[in-house]
């Protein structure tokens, strides 16, 4: 079935005219289909990665050296869920190929334009690669592993950053207490 307004009603979770590609810092959470743990376990505070889990933490790597305008900050694959902080380093340092100079103060042009990714756009690439890779090894492709949408959170100054980074880091540790825990 098609997406029509006037049945779904969908609203947006995002924020009315904020440019999602523009330079930032960005908390993002990606939850599994059901919130099946699907990534391994948690044992003894630390997270252990099954082949699934494996493959999510190598796609989340690579996002960082396939996009030019990204920097990844702390992460942490979890059984039934993703943590992230990413940085959008801004359309005017990106580069063909990856290649990404320091742009602080740099008045250099790009060598091409091109529209910059967004959030969006590098959550979803992130989840496709996810899922081509676990369909290939489970010689399926149609199972469902990603939940629909995704939550972002701006971080508007270095306080909030500490915080997230350090809820991240220790989210293996309170997983019993995680509201994403079944």
């Amino acid at each position: 079935m098609t997406y029509n307004p006037t049945i779904h009603r969908r609203k947006s979770i995002r924020l009315k005219e904020y440019d999602y590609s523009q330079a930032d810092l960005y908390f993002i959470t990606l939850c599994t289909h059901d919130r099946m743990p699907l990534f391994g376990e948690i044992i003894d505070g630390q997270m252990q990665f099954n082949e699934s889990g494996i493959v999510a933490d190598e796609e989340w790597r690579k996002t960082e050296h396939i996009r030019s305008n990204i920097v990844l900050h702390e992460f942490v694959i979890m059984p039934n869920h993703v943590h992230g902080i990413i940085e959008l380093v801004g359309a005017h340092c990106m580069r063909p190929h990856g290649i990404r100079p320091e742009c602080a103060g740099s008045d250099e042009q790009p060598e091409r334009v091109q529209r910059a990714p967004t959030v969006g756009d590098i959550v979803r690439g992130f989840k496709s690669s996810v899922t081509k890779r676990l369909n290939a090894i489970s010689g399926t492709s149609s199972q469902r592993f990603w939940q629909r949408n995704y939550y972002e959170h701006i971080i508007r100054n270095e306080g909030a950053y500490l915080k997230i980074a350090e809820y991240i880091q220790t989210n293996p540790q309170r997983w019993e207490e995680d509201t994403y825990h079944v």
